[in-house]
């Protein structure tokens, strides 16, 4: 698995789960998903991904998106 994959993975990981939560715990759980689209914006638009820096230290493999 490359960085790219391991990054969209994670951000549809997280999306799910924010959005399982706001279901079944409390709609307060929907600002998490809020808060995971705008930094997907955000890293479209400025190349800054911090998830993308951590599986890099974690010794995941550059992908085209992430050099």
């Amino acid at each position: 698995m490359n960085l790219d994959r391991a990054v969209l993975a994670f951000a549809g990981l997280m999306i799910l789960a924010s959005l399982a939560l706001g279901h079944f715990v409390s709609p307060l759980w929907f600002w998490l998903t809020v808060f995971i689209g705008v930094n997907l914006l955000q890293a479209s638009v400025t190349g800054f991904c911090p998830a993308a820096i951590v599986f890099r230290k974690l010794g995941v493999r550059a992908g085209c998106a992430f050099k």
